[in-house]
């Protein structure tokens, strides 16, 4: 089965790529597990995240935003001992700060969905990529997501982070167009 190259590293890319990456999401509780990953992901590898994706989950309290909120001081003091995450002070900060601003977002627009979906007018892009080369950093819709994140007060979602989430949640299909995945999709 023909996939995109950068899933034949690992099963677990595989596996993610086969059946997550691209793929729709509409559920705010992932839309924000996404949003959380990807900028933990800044300078790392997605390999990295993947593999600590569980833990993730668990430190994060299942990616509950209302939770994520009101953690404290000494829960983000824990956080930042804990080795089943990235332990990155800003990263896990970001992750609180998203969690509020998320919220904020809900309250707003009924949900975050609502609001995040709105960057591509409600339906996927269907990009026509052969190779990987093709596929860019960041585009105008992922600028445009950045500037208002930012400006709701968002952080570690710059340009580029916010394309690779629009690519992970399904908003962009960057599946190469000989990835079998491309036609389900």
């Amino acid at each position: 089965m023909k996939r995109c190259p950068w899933a034949d590293g690992s099963i677990l890319e595989r596996e993610y790529h086969d059946h997550e990456w691209g793929r729709p999401v509409h559920d705010d509780r992932l839309l924000f597990e996404f949003l959380v990953l990807e900028g933990a992901q800044a300078g790392l590898s997605w390999l990295t995240i993947l593999k600590k994706r569980e833990g993730y989950r668990r430190a994060f309290d299942n990616f509950d935003a209302a939770k994520i909120a009101a953690y404290s001081d000494a829960k983000i003091a824990g956080l930042l001992e804990d080795p089943g995450i990235i332990r990155n002070r800003l990263k896990v900060r970001a992750a609180v700060t998203n969690a509020r601003a998320f919220l904020a977002v809900q309250k707003e627009f009924g949900s975050f969905d609502a609001y995040i979906w709105q960057f591509v007018g409600g339906m996927p892009i269907r990009n026509s990529r052969r190779t990987m080369a093709e596929i860019p950093a960041s585009t105008p819709e992922s600028e445009a997501m950045n500037r208002d994140l930012k400006r709701r007060g968002f952080k570690f979602v710059g340009a580029t982070i916010c394309y690779a989430f629009m690519q992970a949640v399904g908003m962009v299909n960057d599946h190469l167009t000989d990835c079998f995945a491309y036609d389900e999709i």
